[in-house]
């Protein structure tokens, strides 16, 4: 029996016992506790965005003349970007717990893969965002090392 085979057959051996169902629905209501306040940061986002927006363009245009409303329209821009961008892992969250519930409840399999699949999504989601913010790190270094170097 090779490998592959044996940790196939493995997987159709696992179950959920009440143990394991307790703890993954217990995982599911703090899962929809943080998608929910997650919302509501985007939403705060977003206000935060259009006032300060607004606030700023003001600031902008007493220090760069006529030029302000362009700076506040980037700053509202940038906060409902940072929005959209919490959005989506927060709905992710928020469907793999709502899934996770009712597939326990109704002892549903294709629910429960589902949920699951919103999991990972979610975890892929946060894991693709931090190799970027990574990336973005080290080129900021390196072209600091590089003006340094240079200067």
């Amino acid at each position: 029996m090779t490998m592959e085979t044996s940790a196939s057959a493995d997987l159709f051996d696992l179950r959920i016992d009440p143990q394991t169902s307790g703890f993954l629905s217990e995982s599911a209501k703090w899962a929809r506790f943080l998608a929910i306040v997650g919302f509501i940061f985007c939403g705060l986002i977003v206000l935060v965005a259009v006032f300060a927006g607004s606030i700023l363009s003001g600031a902008f245009r007493n220090f760069a003349g006529e030029g302000g409303l362009i700076g506040g329209a980037f700053i509202t821009f940038l906060y409902i970007l940072m929005a959209l961008f919490f959005f989506f892992p927060c709905l992710f969250l928020f469907n793999f717990s709502t899934k996770m519930l009712v597939a326990l409840r109704t002892n549903d399999q294709e629910l429960l893969t589902t949920s699951f699949k919103n999991l990972k999504s979610c975890f892929r989601f946060y894991g693709i965002l931090t190799i970027v913010v990574l990336a973005l790190y080290g080129l900021v270094i390196v072209l600091a090392l590089a003006g340094a170097a240079f200067h």
